[in-house]
């Protein structure tokens, strides 16, 4: 198993993975990448070049903590979204990508800018999961008393790894 990120020397991080670990992150990426495509534009063309979307607030629960509200007053959340979601997915994706291109078994080796972008992907994949499972502050009392054979198990340890390699990773950036 992996034993996290440790700082390199020169700059950046490195990690060791196993084949089944990238393979993991790999699925998991991937699909958060699905959930984060490119949003809906209007019919204007300008609104299209520019990426304006909609207003509306995602229905979908990882969704919307993924691009939570940025106000709370409804109007000028719907505004902010339209102006910035289609910029925050971007930047997810480009994240996503990044993670998916440098994943690799053995030792990665990661630029402190790569290592920015697994920091933020990790997040985001961490989020998705967490959202799905309805994780909450006492993920780790939970995972110690549950059984290896609760179909939820694999899962939660799953959602546990990530984040102790986002920990390993924050660690060894700072």
């Amino acid at each position: 198993m992996s034993s996290g990120f440790k700082s390199r020397h020169g700059g950046g991080v490195i990690a060791q993975f196993e084949a089944a670990e990238v393979s993991i992150l790999r699925s998991l990426v991937t699909q958060v990448l699905g959930l984060v495509e490119p949003g809906e534009t209007g019919d204007d063309p300008l609104e299209r070049a520019l990426g304006i979307g909609s207003a509306e607030a995602p229905t979908d629960p990882v969704l919307a903590r993924l691009f939570p509200s940025a106000y709370a007053d409804d109007a000028s959340a719907g505004e902010f979204r339209r102006y910035t979601e289609a910029t925050l997915r971007e930047g997810k994706r480009a994240d996503a990508q990044t993670m998916l291109d440098t994943a690799r078994p053995g030792r990665t080796e990661l630029t402190a800018e790569q290592a920015q972008a697994w920091l933020r992907s990790l997040n985001d994949v961490r989020l998705a999961l967490g959202t799905r499972l309805e994780v909450t502050e006492e993920v780790h009392e939970e995972i110690a008393t549950m059984s290896e054979d609760d179909p939820r198990y694999p899962a939660f340890v799953t959602y546990d790894w990530l984040t102790y390699l986002q920990d390993t990773l924050v660690r060894a950036l700072w």
